[in-house]
Formats: structure tokens, C-alpha cells, sequence
């Protein structure tokens, strides 16, 4: 019997913030960039359970999240305390958190214990040496008291038959949470989710099943494997056995990135239009963004990440209106992070994708820009 658990920290860096300075005890805490009385150029990177009472969330533009705080102090409420990252403190706790939960873990037969760090607060670990769904709740309660008493921060756990069901689980009963489906529910449980819950379903895809009346699991169920096909390309196939909660994927004891990236905000709003310096101003930060993104690769290898070459490139353009594109380019062949052309690659594909973004080919109003970004992925 394969039974697969899902922790995942709740609003984490906020919690941290808040376990460490007792004045802010029960206030919403916002963490991101300062949001400057509204002017702010940032987004929300965590925002805690109080704060997203106002309607703040993570991804949330700071401006929006300063008005939405502004709002509920004219309303006699709490306003939201703003408070800058600090990942250092962040990857501290982490790591302590990810040791209490290889500590619950049994090892396999070869003496392997199965926990795949997703992310700087989830992780995926087999509970498998369980042997049951009740023996594993048990042992996924005491990770939650354990990690409380040590670190005095709570966790909501997912379990299920996979990973796919896991995650899913552990989003249900947020904060402090724990849910188990078993395998045979796996189907019931998914089905009135709506459908933007399975993994790989974002904004574009949820649209087009939108778009044919498909809001729910339940509703995309109807749809036939080759339909799926059609509509989503080779990922359709994977789609199909998702919406049914069946997933084989093994758990990866490697937290391996799936890409890095950096991105900027700018100041104010780039014309594309208006002058050669701003054209010039625009291509220099994707230039220097390209250059971090390099120093970042070289920087995870000398760490011991077990990748040496990376293969497509990516820019993300975030326009005056809030509207974001993205483009990526996959190479014919791998790069290798450390040879002379490594940088001068990222730099020179990055910018052959933001060209067309000068001109009406990717931007036919000729908006302003307010963001780029650059990553690297398809490491190996």
C-alpha cells in the first residue's frame, strides 16, 4: 500500500515574523517589498491568515495590498504591518523544520528515507512504512506537534494514494490542518474541486474549459482522453489520469530547482516608444538581470545541487496595465553553466525574445513595461 503525505508551512514567512516579534501578535502581516503609501512597484510574497481577511494574497500587486489595508483601517480595523524578506532567516527554519520531518520518517528497505523537499515550506514524504491510513495520520500528527512545540509554528498536512491527492489535501483545511482520503475516494474527493486545483491547470487552461461550460473535476471528467489531447496538446493524456486522482510520481529525494529566475520592478513605467534611452534603459536591465540569473546557476552548483547545464531561457514582461507575458526558448543543445558563452547565451536569447515586445508583434497598443524578468530551466 503506497500511501503519500503533503506538509506545507502555513503563510510561513509571515508566521516566522510573527512568532519572533510578539508585538505583532494577531496584527495582519504583510511580507514583500515596501509598499511606499501606495506607490509601491513590488508584489506580496506571503501575507498571513488576518491580513487575507482583507482580501491581500500572495502574488498581489504591494500597491493594491497597502489599499486593501488602507481600506480596513478606515473601517476601525487593524492595518496590515509591511515588512521587507528575509530569506536568510527564512532557509534557517526551514531547514530545522525539514530535519523534524526526516526524523518521523522510517527508512525504506535500503535504508532510504523518503522526503522530497518541494519548496523552502512543503515537502512530500512516503508513509508508506505506516501500513495503513489510520498509523499515518498518527504520524503526521506528531510531526505537526513536533514542529509546533520546536519551532512554534503550524503545518497542515495532506495524505492520500499520491502526490497529486496529497497536495491537493493539504490546501483543505487551512491553517493547522490534517486530511486523509483514501484511494478509494481519491475520485470523489477531487470531483467538485473546481478544476484549477489540478496541478498544471493555470489561468489560460482554466479559461479555454471555461469557455466549454467545464468548471469543476466532475465536468472535465466527460471529456475523452483524445478530446483532452486535442485541447491540451501531449499533456492531455497526463491530464486525464490526474482528473481520475491517479498519479505515479516517485517521490525525488534531490530538491532540485526547476528553474531560476530574477526579476525587477521598475520605478515607474517604461515607454517602449518614447526615446532610445528608455529602449536602451530597458535592454540593460535585462541584461543585468540575465547576469544574476547566471551568478545565481554558478552559485547552486558550487553548493552541490546535482546539475551542471541548463537548456531553455525565459523572459517575463509585466505590462503598465498588470497584464504579464511570457516567453521561453529551448536550445538544441544543453549549456554548460560554466563555460565563456554561458552568460553571453542567457543574455543573447533573452533579448531576442524581448524585442518584438518594442514593436506591436508582442505588444500591439505599445504599452509601458513594468516588469521583467529572466530564467533559466531544463537543467541537467
Amino acid at each position: 500500500m503506497r500511501i503519500i503525505g503533503h506538509i506545507d508551512m502555513d503563510a510561513f514567512f509571515a508566521s516566522i515574523e510573527e512568532r519572533d516579534n510578539p508585538r505583532l501578535a494577531g496584527r495582519p502581516i504583510v511580507v514583500g517589498s515596501d509598499p511606499e503609501d501606495g506607490k509601491g512597484r513590488g508584489v506580496v510574497s506571503t501575507a498571513n491568515y488576518a491580513a487575507r481577511v482583507y482580501g491581500i494574497r500572495s502574488a498581489l500587486p504591494i500597491s493594491t495590498a497597502w489599499r486593501f489595508s488602507e481600506a480596513a483601517r478606515k473601517k476601525g480595523l487593524p492595518p496590515a504591518v509591511f515588512l521587507d524578506v528575509n530569506m536568510r532567516k527564512y532557509g534557517e527554519v526551514s531547514e530545522r523544520i525539514m530535519e523534524i520531518v526526516r526524523r518521523h520518517v522510517l527508512p525504506d528497505s535500503k535504508g532510504i528515507v523518503l522526503v522530497e523537499q518541494s519548496s523552502v515550506d512543503e515537502a512530500y514524504l512516503d508513509l508508506s512504512f505506516a501500513g495503513s491510513y489510520e498509523e499515518a495520520e498518527r504520524v503526521a500528527r506528531e510531526i505537526k506537534n513536533d514542529i509546533k512545540t520546536k519551532e512554534w509554528l503550524t503545518a497542515s498536512v495532506g495524505i492520500g494514494p499520491n502526490k497529486l491527492i496529497a497536495k491537493i489535501a493539504s490546501d483543505r483545511q487551512k491553517p493547522d490542518g490534517l486530511t486523509v482520503v483514501r484511494e478509494e475516494d481519491a475520485e470523489a474527493f477531487l470531483e467538485p474541486l473546481g478544476v484549477r486545483v489540478i496541478p498544471g491547470v493555470g489561468p489560460k487552461s482554466e479559461a479555454a474549459f471555461m469557455k466549454r461550460g467545464i468548471r469543476t473535476v466532475r465536468d472535465a471528467k466527460r471529456m475523452t482522453k483524445a478530446g483532452l489531447i486535442e485541447m491540451m496538446g501531449k499533456w492531455g493524456a497526463e491530464l486525464y489520469l490526474k482528473l481520475r486522482g491517479r498519479d505515479d510520481a516517485p517521490i525525488v529525494l534531490e530538491w532540485i530547482p526547476k528553474s531560476i529566475g530574477e526579476q525587477t520592478t521598475f520605478n515607474e513605467d517604461i515607454p517602449v516608444n518614447r526615446s532610445l534611452k528608455d529602449r536602451k534603459a530597458l535592454e540593460a536591465a535585462l541584461a543585468a538581470l540575465a547576469k544574476n540569473v547566471h551568478r545565481r546557476l554558478l552559485r547552486e552548483i558550487a553548493d552541490g545541487m546535482p546539475f551542471t547545464t541548463f537548456r531553455s531561457i525565459g523572459i517575463t514582461v509585466r505590462f503598465s496595465d498588470f497584464i504579464t507575458k511570457t516567453r521561453i526558448v529551448t536550445l538544441k543543445e544543453p549549456v554548460k553553466a560554466s563555460s565563456p558563452v554561458a552568460l553571453k547565451t542567457i543574455q543573447f536569447q533573452a533579448l531576442r525574445l524581448f524585442m518584438p515586445f518594442l514593436d506591436r508583434r508582442e505588444n500591439p497598443l505599445i504599452k509601458a513595461i513594468r516588469l521583467l524578468g529572466v530564467k533559466v530551466e531544463r537543467f541537467k
